[in-house]
């Protein structure tokens, strides 16, 4: 790898990394996600503290990182940190999660997310341009290809038109969060709805709309209370998952030792009050329960925001509407700026893969742009195929599960190194240790137990598709061999 790696160029600054952190943690999620959030526990205050907790853990993964990326400042990141811990089996087990579902995946669902929301601009896009007894293909899933092909285009001829993007897009959505957060707040605060949202601020339940229309709701209480905290919190989870990108493209960072880690904490701490922040502003703006059935985003309140698309329903109480289409015009800049965040980073992992042996031999090729475009590539192609099979929803909720446990193993690996390699040098020392990378992976591992017990199906699947990674790596090692 070390050959290899020689040839990757050191051109991108702290604010460059800083912004593909913020910038790949930004998707959709944000404008969606707290509508299944709170039918799931019903309170305002128990919204917020989830998502404090999710931006807590996030930074806590984040500040613990920051000691890996000192020390092995390669390309691959994550996958080189747990290697260098547990060997070439566990590294290539989060390889092989990371290709099948956990980057691909999200590629994947945030492409059909941007052509969804271009759908609002373009109606054709919401209908099927080939439909048979064996595959159905909208016009939405081909122009959700075609951003992957556009973005992989533009990114395999060089990390500057990537860093471009990023700034570009990046800046866009940071600017248009701010003015919803601060519109929202200045205008949701002079009405009495976010009163209305913190009474009985505690009180806990569930929302469940039964087949004949009408709504059960479900008291929440101890340990169906820490349940169902423990099994919503991966919405946010995935709405801030991605931020290790920036690990992948280590060997392209100017002084990646100093600027990782202060990348990482600065993007995860920016968006963690993004997020924060963006939440209240809903709370502000919009009741937190609602009717199905009302036509409008007030009478549908966050819990049943129309597609749980709650950004819309709080742009539309701020602009009426025009703040519909204004919401999906920012969407569709944040899911652009997602991907090619993405699609710059993962092809980095797949190289460092492919140098080791571990993943196809032309990947680890750099084009006549020192990019890896063929690892480019063939994570766009496989991308494309998720586009098309419809699974990309299910495979995101795997991924998130999956993606808990290697970062549970990745920051275990900060203790097992400081064993192994007590005298390599540490420019930079995971913060507060030992004790804030315990926490993190107790309170980590507390979550996926929950997942496991609640939620069996989803978490169990993602598990599953790591285990199918160990004989995939005994084929590929007996192939090298």
């Amino acid at each position: 790898m070390t050959t290899m790696e020689s040839k990757l160029k050191q051109s991108l600054g702290l604010l460059d990394a800083t912004l593909l952190v913020a910038g790949s943690m930004i998707g959709s999620g944000i404008f969606i996600v707290t509508a299944p959030m709170m039918r799931d526990i019903g309170s305002a205050a128990w919204m917020i503290v989830l998502w404090m907790l999710t931006g807590l853990i996030t930074i806590f993964a984040a500040l613990s990182y920051g000691e890996l990326a000192g020390m092995m400042p390669n390309a691959g990141g994550q996958y080189v940190y747990i290697q260098r811990a547990y060997g070439k089996m566990m590294s290539f087990l989060y390889g092989w999660t990371v290709f099948t579902v956990i980057q691909t995946g999200v590629i994947a669902a945030v492409a059909v997310a941007f052509a969804k929301y271009a759908g609002v601009f373009f109606p054709v896009l919401n209908d099927d341009c080939i439909k048979t007894s064996i595959v159905t293909i909208s016009y939405g899933q081909l122009v959700a290809i075609g951003s992957i092909i556009a973005l992989t285009i533009l990114n395999s001829r060089g990390v500057q038109n990537g860093k471009i993007l990023q700034l570009i897009f990046t800046s866009a959505k940071l600017f248009a969060l701010f003015a919803l957060i601060v519109l929202g707040l200045a205008i949701g605060l002079k009405s009495d709805v976010f009163a209305q949202n913190f009474d009985h601020m505690w009180n806990a339940y569930k929302t469940v709309q039964l087949p004949s229309g009408e709504l059960n709701t479900i008291p929440l209480s101890g340990f169906a209370l820490m349940g169902a905290l423990g099994a919503t919190i991966i919405n946010s989870l995935f709405s801030s998952d991605a931020w290790n990108n920036v690990t992948f493209i280590a060997g392209e960072i100017k002084d990646p030792k100093k600027n990782i880690p202060k990348s990482l904490f600065f993007g995860t701490t920016i968006v963690t009050a993004i997020y924060i922040l963006a939440n209240l502003a809903y709370l502000a703006l919009l009741p937190k329960s609602g009717d199905p059935t009302a036509t409008d985003a007030l009478g549908q309140g966050i819990m049943f925001a129309a597609n749980d698309r709650v950004g819309a329903g709080a742009a539309s109480v701020i602009f009426g509407g025009l703040g519909i289409t204004m919401m999906a015009a920012l969407i569709m800049i944040s899911t652009f700026g997602c991907n090619n965040g993405l699609i710059l980073a993962g092809s980095r992992l797949f190289y460092a893969m492919s140098s080791d042996g571990l993943f196809f031999k032309q990947a680890k090729k750099l084009n006549q742009f020192n990019v890896p475009s063929v690892a480019m590539w063939i994570q766009g192609i496989w991308a494309s195929i998720l586009c098309l099979s419809g699974k990309y929803g299910d495979l995101l909720v795997y991924s998130t599960f999956a993606s808990l446990l290697f970062y549970i193993l990745t920051i275990l690996g900060i203790f097992i190194l400081r064993k192994k390699e007590p005298k390599t040098e540490r420019p930079y020392k995971a913060f507060g240790y030992p004790f804030i990378p315990a926490l993190y992976i107790l309170i980590t591992l507390a979550i996926c137990i929950d997942l496991l017990v609640y939620d069996l199906r989803n978490a169990g699947m993602g598990l599953l598709i790591v285990l199918l990674g160990i004989p995939i790596y005994f084929i590929v090692g007996r192939k090298k061999r």
